[in-house]
């Protein structure tokens, strides 16, 4: 699955999942740039892990929920690599566990941002390079989330399903431009988020705990989310687009 030529833009891509997304695109072929918010730390090892590969790399500090910084990181990726042909809004945060009566107002506003109003920030200044190429790919990670609609997780919950109707939208919009635009919505996976998630839900304090009655017999790792992504925007997935992906392990 060779992306020898392409460049990948991955927010959230220090760390979790993002990171290993970052990695395996990177292992395929692929020059990435790393998005990050605060842990300039992270993004930079995943940087030098991604150089020891082969490939370029560079780490750009941008909070996704903030229009003129993504523009200005846009600008930077496309000046420092000559284009964007791939997109993974992967950039999340998490909702604190609340029923709506016991929700902060600013709460669903702070996650909408995050994950569905930088997703069509991004696309939106991402389409003018990726239209010149002869393919382009946009991944929204998404979550399982969208289908149970969980108690005590409304902002989360109404954020990853924007994402996903900015998904259906943006296919329908772009495939006669060469661009496939694909859900990829893991279930628990085995990352800073889900190991404060499960903590904080369900007082668990170590996530492997729960391999054994998890599908396979393991909570999902960053990996295989990652292997779903490298699959989507390879030339195997060449007639794929508009579709949505669970790494969750199947219905339970």
């Amino acid at each position: 699955m060779t992306l020898e030529g392409r460049v990948a833009l991955v927010t959230g891509g220090g760390r979790g999942i993002g990171r290993a997304i970052a990695l395996a695109l990177a292992q395929d072929g692929a020059d990435v740039a790393v998005n990050f918010r605060r842990d300039t730390q992270s993004a930079n090892e995943t940087v030098a892990e991604i150089e020891r590969l082969g490939r370029r790399s560079k780490a750009y500090a941008a909070s996704v929920d903030d229009y003129d910084a993504c523009a200005a990181m846009v600008d930077g990726v496309v000046a420092d690599f000559g284009k964007v042909d791939i997109l993974v809004n992967n950039a999340g945060v998490a909702s604190r566990g609340r029923t709506v009566v016991d929700t902060d107002p600013d709460e669903p506003m702070r996650l909408f941002a995050t994950h569905a109003y930088g997703a069509w920030a991004l696309s939106k200044l991402v389409l003018p390079s990726m239209r010149e190429q002869a393919r382009g790919d946009i991944v929204m990670i998404s979550s399982a989330a969208v289908l149970h609609m969980g108690a005590n997780s409304a902002p989360y919950n109404m954020a990853k399903a924007a994402l996903e109707a900015l998904a259906w939208t943006l296919a329908k919009e772009e495939r006669r431009h060469g661009v496939h635009v694909n859900v990829v919505a893991p279930g628990l996976v085995d990352t800073e988020m889900g190991r404060r998630l499960v903590k904080g839900a369900m007082g668990v304090d170590d996530i492997r705990t729960m391999d054994a009655r998890a599908p396979f017999g393991h909570v999902c790792t960053p990996e295989e989310v990652a292997d779903v992504v490298r699959f989507v925007v390879s030339d195997r997935a060449s007639y794929l687009t508009a579709q949505r992906i669970g790494v969750d392990g199947g219905p339970f």
